[in-house]
């Protein structure tokens, strides 16, 4: 309380004809929204990069603005008779402008009035304005204070979660077939289609993937119920416990830059001189532009935009996974591919539709995905007939629920947690050769470590699969905290993990 004090007496000596005003008054507007992008979205926004460009967007183009319109107001005469209003109407726009950008992105017909909104208030209070800029600032010591607990969080976290109990990192492929992790996101097992909550008759994709030589593996689920979460840990071929922050509503930090190339399954293709492709529908991964460690990723960043929640951009993946393959012929190579799609119930409660309009939007989203799968899986076969095929989901669609952070209230119906972990798992051997012991797959986690057994013909490396457990984060019905919710056997549990 003293330092906003101390603020507020300082900022109060300033008076809005002061030539030092204009300055404040631009920092003012957009240092809130600065520390509000980095309190509220870290993870999004971790690299150098953006950090340089949200100072200078947020910070010096308003010094800029402001200074340049009070140089102008005091030569110019037209805009001189209406200097009281300059730094008021620049002040609260811009503030407004920025709010909205770190909200909800460029949203043209929001902007459009806010704006306008912004531009009367502006004018109506314009003779309070210096209220107006101290208000801007202890709203900024405040999120300032509570971003310092969230900028220790890299500090605090490390990579040896990561580290492998044996020599699989230094494995050698005996078979060296291309292969392609295809990823619809939030498909639910076949098994757990079949049940009350998705009552979905998926016969006619699973008779396509039977005569695609395809193996289903029925009750296969994630060990996380989010695409990074689960990921990140099948990347990593460990579980992370959400690295165990207990209370975090925030995702696992780094969980991108380990998906986009940061893991031992990357180095492990390379060692082995695979070339590897990230293929993805949306700019989703991208959003926190880390360093991508694939050799090639069919989103280039100078397409993403630095205010975006990782939608704005889609390829068509037919497209360009079949230019890709194409290119490619004489090199082993591996490819990751994402598509969006079916999906989940909607992620916030405001959002909802309620569980029946939700399972209904879903399935049908399920069969717009079964389509591309098709066409996808139709693609590999006619230009890649002796690869590894693999469809794998990172979570379940979370039907049942109203929405997807519903999860994290402790749950009493056990179909409920089963829907939200519940993952599609399907695989083409090459030749139909299945290994004897495919019985392993049994989640994500452990989804590379037997395909790597399978490439080197070494079980040695079964001796070490992880526990087939699934985690949550909970934050209502319990005390806070990481908790198993489905053993080894796809039982429900509620178990507190502890350090």
């Amino acid at each position: 309380m003293k330092l906003i004090q101390r603020l507020k007496k300082k900022v109060s000596r300033f008076s809005p004809k002061s030539r030092s005003f204009p300055i404040v008054a631009a920092l003012a507007a957009g240092l809130y929204p600065l520390l509000y992008v980095y309190y509220s979205n870290f993870t999004l926004v971790c690299s150098w990069s953006q950090f340089a460009f949200y100072v200078i967007t947020f910070l010096l183009l308003p010094v800029f603005v402001f200074y340049i319109a009070r140089i102008a107001s005091d030569r110019l005469h037209l805009i001189g008779r209406y200097k009281p209003y300059i730094i008021p109407v620049l002040n609260i726009t811009f503030f407004v402008f920025f709010m909205v950008l770190v909200t909800y992105g460029f949203k043209k017909k929001i902007l459009v009035v806010v704006l306008l909104l912004a531009f009367i208030l502006s004018i109506v209070v314009f003779k309070h304005i210096k209220k107006v800029v101290i208000m801007q600032l202890i709203m900024s010591v405040i999120a300032f204070f509570m971003l310092i607990p969230v900028l220790f969080v890299p500090f605090k976290t490390s990579s040896e979660w990561m580290q492998q109990p044996d020599d699989i990192e230094q494995a050698k492929f005996k078979k060296k077939p291309n292969i392609y992790i295809i990823q619809p996101d939030g498909y639910a097992n076949f098994s757990e289609l079949r049940n009350e909550l998705y009552n979905y008759d998926n016969s006619d994709f699973e008779a396509f993937l039977l005569d695609h030589n395809f193996k289903m593996y029925e009750n296969f689920r994630s060990n996380y119920f989010s695409t990074l979460s689960s990921n990140s840990s099948m990347f990593a071929m460990k579980h992370h416990y959400y690295n165990n922050v207990k209370g975090s509503a925030h995702e696992l930090y780094n969980s991108r830059k380990i998906v986009i190339g940061d893991n031992p399954v990357i180095s492990i293709f390379k060692n082995n001189e695979y070339k590897t492709f990230l293929m993805l529908q949306k700019s989703y991964l991208l959003v926190n532009r880390s360093k991508v460690l694939y050799d090639y990723c069919n989103i280039d960043y100078s397409e993403v935009p630095y205010f975006t929640r990782g939608f704005g951009v889609t390829k068509d993946l037919e497209i360009d996974l079949e230019k890709v393959i194409n290119e490619n012929k004489e090199t082993n190579n591996f490819y990751f591919i994402e598509q969006i799609a079916p999906g989940h119930v909607s992620t916030f409660k405001n959002d909802s539709d309620g569980k029946t309009k939700e399972r209904k939007d879903y399935i049908d989203k399920l069969d717009d995905a079964n389509g591309w799968l098709k066409n996808i899986i139709n693609i590999i076969n006619e230009n890649d007939n002796e690869a590894i095929v693999v469809m794998v989901a990172d979570h379940g669609g979370f039907v049942g629920f109203d929405y997807t952070l519903q999860t994290r209230i402790k749950q009493e119906d056990d179909e409920l947690v089963k829907s939200a972990f519940t993952a599609a798992l399907a695989i083409k051997w090459p030749k139909g050769e299945v290994p004897e012991f495919d019985n392993k797959l049994k989640s994500n986690v452990n989804l590379f470590r037997v395909l790597f057994s399978y490439l080197e013909d070494n079980v040695g490396y079964l001796e070490h699969l992880e526990s087939d457990h699934s985690y949550l984060m909970i934050n209502e019905g319990a005390p806070n905290g990481v908790y198993e919710v489905m053993d080894s056997l796809g039982n429900v549990v509620f178990k507190e993990i502890t350090d």
